[in-house]
This record gives C-alpha cells, structure tokens and sequence, in this order.
C-alpha cells in the first residue's frame, strides 16, 4: 500500500467514524428521550466544526504521519492520549461557556458518553484499516525494499526481527559492507553484495526505499557518507543506535518490536504545514513592516547622521539547497568593515560597529529589513540562519554534515539563536550545528512557534543572538 493510498484511507476512515460518533451522540441524546432537553439543539455546524477540530488535534500529535512498525496497541494507546487532551479542552469550553451564560453545567457529564463512543469507533476504525494494511503487507503487496549497511552482530539481530515479523513490510534483500572483507558473506540467505561506495547504484537497481544503518562505533566518516549518498535517492534511513549523537543529539525515533532505531532526515514536515508556514510568514512580513514603518524611517535617519555609507547593508548569503542570495540588514558598522581584513566574524565587543549599530543589534531593529527577503521566498521567520558561502565551503570541510542546513530555507530567527551566542569560533558554531540539526529533524509548526515566543523572551530580556 503507497503512502498516499495510506493516507487518504486512514483519513476517509476518520472522516466516517469522527462524523458518525457525533450522529450516534445525537440520537442518544435527542431521540432516545433518555436526557432532558429545553431545546432541540443545531447538528449540522457542530459536527463541521468538530471534525476540524479533531483533524487539527490528530494532526498535531502526528496520527497522520506514514505508518512504520507501529502496533495497533500503539495505534489505540496515541487516540486515547490524543482524544483525552481534546475531550478536556472541549469541557473546559463548554463549562467556562455554561458559565458564563448563567447555564446548567450538566452537559459536561454527557460529554465523556460522546468521547466513549469517539473511542470505540474511530478506534474500531484505525484497527480495521491496520489489520487491512497488516494482511496485505504479510500477503506480499505494498512491501519495500531495504538494505542493511554492516555486517555485524547488531544487523544480524535486526535482520532476524525483520525476517520474523513480515507484518512490518520490509525485505532485506541486501547487505553493504564497510570492509572489503565481509563481501560475498551470507546471512538469511542474504548476501553482501558491495561497499558503501556502490550504494547509490544498489538503490537504484534494487529499488530501495529503506537503508538501515548498522554500524560499529568508530566509524563516523562512513556514516556521514552513507547519509549524504542517500540524499536525493527517496529512501528512508534508520540507524540502529550507537552512533546518536553524531547527528544532532535529539531526534525521533521509531522501534521494530522493542529494537529503537533513529530517524535520520524523515518527512517531519508534511506539504499543508509548509504551506501555511509560507503563508505566515507572508502576513507576518507584511504586518511587521507596516506595524514597524515609522521606526524604521527614523532608524535610516539616525545611520546616516552617524557614519558614512548606505543605510542597508547587502550581504550573499547560502539559502535553500545552496542558492545564493542577497540578505538586507539595517547597517550596523562601518562602512568597507572588511574592506582590509575579508570575511570575518564578528566578536564582542567588535571595534566595526559603530555606537547605534551596537543598539540595533541589542533590541534586534537591524534584522527587520530581512522582511523583504522573507517575502521574496529567500527566508522564513523560522530556520537555520543563512551563512556566507565562503564560510558554507569552510566549514563544511571542517564539520561533517555542515551542509544538510540547507535542506531547509533560512530564517530570521532559529533554535541556535535562541539557545546560543554569537559565532566567534569554530566551537560555537559545531554548538550551534547540533541545534540546527535538532530543529531539522523536529521542525514543525509547533515548533516554529515556539521558536518565535522565546525569541520574544531572548529580544526582552538580551540573550541569545543572531547573525
């Protein structure tokens, strides 16, 4: 079963039973005659509304994200925590409306029948659709390729769950090796059947769609490699842990029976979330500039009255896969500042930046020009910041996986700026790396907002920094 079909299965699915209980509620509450009624109440408009509402809720703790060895134990286990934090806050509305009106607050007891008859049938829903997708995975349609990169004990362990569970859809049909030595060994039947440098022509032949990583310790350049031959390739990749932290030292994880694995660049952000990220950001800009016009008049005065040079300071910068693009900036220096010395960092205390420039800095004024860029698509309000693409080429010698920050478009403000300082060293920036990563691997809307109201905290209260 392709993932779309997944998707609009469990959806249609949930649509039904999420529709349904509410229809059932109804008649138990109105035909029946089992509860007193002053009114016959409205139907259609609460039952548009609480479908969205529930879509949002599901959507939200991730109930939409493609299934992997996910049990139905574990299906019913996220709608119960899910549908309790929903029927909660449906409650509190509900008592604080009642009381606001003067009203009885007896309905707040009717409302926990409603949630037993959500539970009982979106749930019998989601199982049925499960127990379909197991049958038809276990009968051999919809199943994925995989390989194992390694062989060890770790991969011969995996393998074996693999193999006896076929209700996960995986066939190993491969394992890559790291040394020369292991090639031709077989297990389960499965041979080695080349080295990692042969991997992007293996997933092509053999039609991945899964890389397993199984790797010995010391062994992080060929990890970084792995990743980054997998880029572009449409497969998932997991990696059986030990090797955590070199990534970013906070992802997500999934398991395949009681086995954690590490989900390494997974589709975190799904296409309607992108959407409506690009969509605030546009009404965020348009607002910010609006909202902030007469400061920002009076702040190009005060540059030019202060120091030679032009108001904007314009600045190449490496956004999404690479692309190069110009970022605008209130001037907050000299004019030429690294007209004798190149590209440079700047430290505390920086002897360029001139006395109204160190304000701006402070409260954040120089960064709002970065609207424009926002609405020319450069940048989002959330994201990795943009880095020259002198320092790009640098730093991606110096640190491995420095680049996959721009698997993502830049933002104005982002995870490292609220958690770290300026870049005055090769260590910050390794620091900061790992925060970038951990957003990457985690962004969502959620997040993004949460970026957004600590970088309010960090403007207020003068910590964190940007650049």
């Amino acid at each position: 079963m392709s993932k779309k079909i997944e998707k609009i299965l469990i959806l249609s699915t949930d649509f039904i039973t999420i529709n349904l209980s509410l229809i059932l509620f109804f008649y138990l509450r109105v035909e029946t005659g089992w509860f007193a009624l002053i009114s016959r109440p409205d139907f259609l408009l609460p039952m548009i509304v609480l479908y969205i509402y529930w879509l949002v809720i599901f959507t939200i703790v991730g109930m939409y994200r493609t299934w992997f060895a996910l049990s139905r134990f574990d299906e019913l286990s996220t709608l119960f925590k899910s549908s309790f934090v929903g029927i909660f806050i449906l409650l509190f509305l509900i008592m604080y409306d009642d009381f606001t009106r003067g009203a009885s607050t007896s309905f707040g007891f009717y409302i926990f029948i409603y949630w037993g008859l959500f539970l009982s049938l979106v749930g019998a829903g989601r199982l049925t659709i499960r127990s379909i997708q197991r049958s038809l995975l276990i009968n051999g349609i919809g199943r994925r390729n995989a390989v194992i990169v390694g062989f060890n004990t770790k991969s011969q362990e995996l393998h074996n769950t693999i193999k006896k569970h076929r209700a996960l859809g995986i066939d190993i049909v491969a394992y890559i090796s790291v040394m020369n030595e292991n090639l031709d060994k077989v297990h389960n039947g499965v041979r080695v059947i080349g080295t990692v440098n042969e991997l992007e022509k293996i997933i092509i032949d053999l039609s991945i769609r899964n890389v397993i990583i199984s790797l010995e310790r010391h062994h992080e350049e060929t990890l970084l490699e792995v990743i980054s031959k997998c880029e572009g390739k449409n497969v998932e990749i997991k990696i059986v842990p030990d090797l955590y932290d070199i990534i970013s030292g906070q992802v997500r994880t999934s398991q395949i029976y009681g086995m954690p694995l590490i989900d390494i660049m997974p589709e975190l952000m799904p296409v309607w979330e992108i959407k409506i990220k690009r969509l605030m950001d546009v009404v965020l800009s348009f607002l910010l500039i609006f909202i902030t016009s007469p400061f920002l008049i009076i702040t190009a005065i005060l540059i030019k009255i202060e120091s030679k040079g032009p108001v904007f300071y314009k600045q190449q910068r490496s956004g999404l896969n690479g692309k190069i693009f110009k970022i605008y900036k209130f001037r907050s220096m000299i004019q030429d500042a690294e007209k004798h010395t190149g590209p440079v960092w700047s430290t505390k205390g920086d002897p360029r930046i001139t006395k109204f420039g160190r304000f701006m800095r402070k409260v954040r004024i120089d960064e709002i020009p970065q609207a424009i860029n926002i609405l020319r698509g450069d940048m989002s309000f959330v994201g990795p910041r943009p880095e020259r693409p002198f320092f790009v080429e640098k730093l991606s010698q110096e640190i491995p996986l420095y680049k996959r920050r721009l698997k993502v478009r830049p933002g104005v403000t982002g995870w490292a700026q609220v958690k770290h300082k300026y870049d005055e060293s090769i260590e910050d920036v390794r620091v900061k790396l790992r925060y970038d990563l951990f957003y990457i691997e985690n962004m969502s809307l959620r997040m993004d907002f949460k970026i957004l109201f600590r970088t309010i905290f960090v403007v207020l209260f003068g910590k964190g920094h940007f650049n």
